[in-house]
């Protein structure tokens, strides 16, 4: 496992639940020969996480927020937990809900690694104001906005202030693993 983590967590074909997957699109461009090299993956069930960041140093994972609990749709925001820090609220990080894609949310998710010792060493959530999670819906407007301004927020975080070099950087959903990032969404 290497020591930096990127998620999105989300699914692209239920609207504004598929910021995630589409700021760590954006992202891994910047992150190309950035060392320590940074694993960018793309995860639909916040369950996967628990694995999938066993072992990091540091994981950033970037999830859409219900704008209700979470600010303003293409808000950004920036809540740093792991061992030894504050557990993540319910709201707005809990499961989804009615419509929602997550039977399981972040903050259970992050609950569950903390009982089994399987947090990263530090982890910082980029969350994005959401308002709409239709199936077959793209990113509103506001949301798809947003996009640039989290992935500049999520490379900041990861130590990277601008695009460096190139290199060898893993892109993979989970369980999946390929050498380029994912397709944007039209």
């Amino acid at each position: 496992m290497p020591s930096h983590l990127l998620v999105g967590v989300g699914n692209r074909d239920r609207g504004d639940d598929g910021v995630g997957p589409a700021v760590v699109a954006r992202a891994a461009g910047r992150l190309m020969g950035r060392v320590p090299p940074v694993h960018v993956v793309e995860c639909a069930d916040p369950a996967d996480l628990v694995e999938l960041w066993d072992g990091a140093e540091l994981a950033v994972v970037v999830d859409a927020v219900r704008s209700a609990d979470g600010g303003a749709p293409g808000s950004v925001t920036v809540l740093r937990t792991g061992p030894g820090e504050p557990p993540l609220p319910g709201r707005p990080w809990g499961v989804t809900g009615p419509g929602g894609s997550h039977a399981l949310g972040l903050a259970e998710a992050v609950a569950l690694a903390r009982v089994l010792g399987r947090l990263p060493g530090h982890l910082v959530v980029v969350g994005v104001g959401a308002s709409g999670f239709r199936p077959g819906a793209a990113l509103s407007p506001a949301v798809a906005a947003a996009v640039e301004s989290a992935a500049e927020t999520a490379c900041r975080l990861l130590g990277v202030e601008e695009a460096e070099g190139t290199g060898d950087t893993q892109v993979a959903g989970a369980g999946h693993e390929d050498d380029t990032p994912p397709p944007s969404r039209p």
